[in-house]
């Protein structure tokens, strides 16, 4: 019965080792993967970064938008709160097929830009990291903005009027009073956005192309559910360690989704 226990055992390590690229050598001992196997930490690293990217895009592009829907008066800010929460009321697939649409070589955004002689030819918009972050950045936008205002609906304007009534500046007394308070809505919806952007599969699986989508072809195509396994454990890996720097940095009870 021990053999049997311990080719499981085996092959658990061998696809851990490999996801992180390395493999046994012929002495038994742990070493780095020929270059032309050392794939995964690559895609890792890429991962990371579109995660990164698409997590700061949403939050330059929702934080004016957050503010502004928290200054304005209730009855404008809830109509245009409908606009942004709209896209919950489609199917993800056929967002990012719009996106597809969009984005191809014959569509409304290439036939502007050359309308507009911008560009002379269709400009590479799709299939690739451009047309990734792009969609990515679209359908997690919400998930940014939404916490970012509820966070900013709670802070009385008092705060600003009163450094003003001091001497501070509008920049001054946004950046030093009003900014500060807004922290637990920005570390919740960039927190938010990242762990989905880390899993995410339909958007840079149809706007980007399945080319790093190696969990999905892991289980859906080759059905090597060993060598899936490991992979998804380190992306959730990933995720656990980012919530614990944050609840030790800044305190779970401060996480503030609505």
């Amino acid at each position: 019965m021990e053999p049997a226990r311990a080719r499981p055992l085996g092959l658990t390590a061998f696809y851990l080792l490999r996801s992180l690229d390395y493999q046994y050598g012929s002495d038994g001992q742990i070493i780095t993967s020929p270059p032309e196997n050392a794939i995964f930490r690559d895609v890792f690293l890429r991962t990371l970064c579109i995660s990164i990217g698409v997590t700061v895009a949403t939050l330059l592009l929702g934080f004016p938008v957050a503010y502004l829907l928290a200054t304005l008066p209730v009855r404008t800010s809830n109509l245009l709160m409908i606009m942004v929460v709209l896209p919950f009321w489609t199917s993800g697939l056929v967002r990012t097929t719009a996106w597809v649409v969009l984005l191809q070589d014959h569509g409304l955004i290439n036939e502007m830009l050359m309308a507009l002689h911008i560009i002379s030819q269709p400009a590479d918009l799709i299939f690739n990291r451009v047309g990734t972050v792009v969609a990515m950045t679209y359908v997690q936008l919400p998930f940014t903005l939404l916490p970012i205002y509820s966070v900013m609906r709670t802070i009385s304007p008092n705060h600003v009027r009163a450094a003003r009534s001091l001497g501070a500046g509008p920049f001054y007394a946004f950046w030093k009073v009003y900014f500060p308070q807004t922290l637990p809505g920005i570390a919740a919806g960039c927190l938010l956005t990242f762990i989905l952007c880390l899993g995410y599969y339909l958007t840079p699986a149809l706007v980007g192309g399945p080319a790093d989508s190696f969990v999905a072809h892991y289980t859906n195509e080759e059905l090597n559910w060993g060598m899936a396994s490991p992979l998804g454990a380190i992306l959730l890996t990933a995720t656990l360690l980012l919530y614990y720097v944050y609840s030790k940095l800044v305190g779970a009870d401060q996480l503030k989704i609505g």
